[in-house]
């Protein structure tokens, strides 16, 4: 038990008796039951039912955490869709993702950068300011402009448009404009007169919503490969100590065997499975003969486990 312990606690509790009040009118059973239940341990509400309480009023404000959540929500949703859309489970971890957003909420996507982090199961978030590192852009004419505006120097206005680099097409996507020489006539080329061509890095997934642009590295090597496949792996025996009546707390022994890629995975991040699913043994055996087990897939390996209380 500590701080942080004890304060993710007080919070679930109050956030469960403020949804038991705000679901009453509708739900009035399970609302009056989980009441009672919390309330029944505490005593901090003075009410016989949560049918007599005061309806909750909203009293904490924000206004920079509100931000900060905003962004960080965004990030995850689009990242997330981007994993969904590519079948790339929440459970493989990725190496990088490189975010874009506007100046203003620049320090508030740092701030946030562990939770994010955390949230989508990635290595390293990096903060741009624009996104000329993770998209390709070239520039062309757009003739249907360009044709009326410049007439006989239509070529000339063509090709220098052709020529425009980063900077030049950074300028027009904010709306200002390009000075150029044609014919020997000094012409300016606006927004109108251009049409910016995207393409993403070899590699990378790039969405764009509400001004938030967010790139995904999808490459996975070895390492990241085998890190899924042991949180995977964890998975199976969370679900496994709760099929076998096991209580939270419960210290266990696991035994395992399976495909090689598999076996070498979970002996490459064996303390990492052990801390996550409270095993004091993790060990590989041919010939299991004990304890409660089950046959798993995890992605395209099989796998056999055991699992078994350990007396304390």
């Amino acid at each position: 038990m500590n701080d942080n312990k004890l304060s993710a606690y007080q919070t679930l509790y109050e956030c469960l008796v403020t949804i038991a009040k705000l679901t009453s009118p509708f739900a009035p059973f399970i609302s009056e039951e989980l009441y009672q239940n919390l309330n029944s341990v505490t005593k901090n509400e003075k009410f016989e039912s949560v049918h007599l309480s005061e309806f909750p009023k909203p009293v904490y404000f924000e206004k920079e955490l509100e931000e900060k959540m905003e962004i960080a929500q965004k990030v995850v949703y689009l990242t997330r869709s981007m994993r969904a859309k590519n079948n790339l489970k929440v459970r493989q971890p990725l190496k990088k993702i490189m975010v874009v957003v506007d100046k203003e909420k620049r320090e508030s996507l740092t701030k946030m950068m562990d939770v994010i982090l955390e949230e989508v199961n990635i290595k390293e978030l990096v903060a741009l300011d624009d996104d000329s590192g993770i998209v390709n852009k070239s520039a062309k004419a757009n003739f249907k402009s360009i044709g009326p505006k410049f007439g006989k120097n239509v070529k000339a206005v063509a090709n220098a448009i052709k020529d425009f680099g980063k900077n030049e097409i950074a300028l027009i996507e904010k709306g200002e404009s390009i000075k150029i020489n044609a014919g020997g006539e000094g012409l300016a080329i606006t927004k109108d007169d251009v049409e910016i061509i995207s393409s993403e890095i070899t590699g990378w997934l790039v969405e764009t919503e509400e001004g938030v642009t967010v790139a995904l590295d999808v490459e996975l090597d070895d390492t990241l490969i085998a890190e899924g496949l042991a949180r995977e792996f964890v998975n199976r025996i969370q679900n496994m100590r709760k099929d076998a009546g096991f209580d939270v707390i419960d210290r266990i022994k696991i035994e395992f065997n399976g495909s090689n890629k598999l076996v070498e995975a979970v002996k490459t991040f064996s303390n990492y499975i052990s801390n996550e699913t409270l095993a004091e043994k993790l060990e590989f055996n041919d010939r299991l003969n004990g304890g409660f087990n089950q046959d798993w897939k995890i992605g395209e390996y099989d796998c056999s486990v055991q699992i078994e209380k350990v007396k304390s």
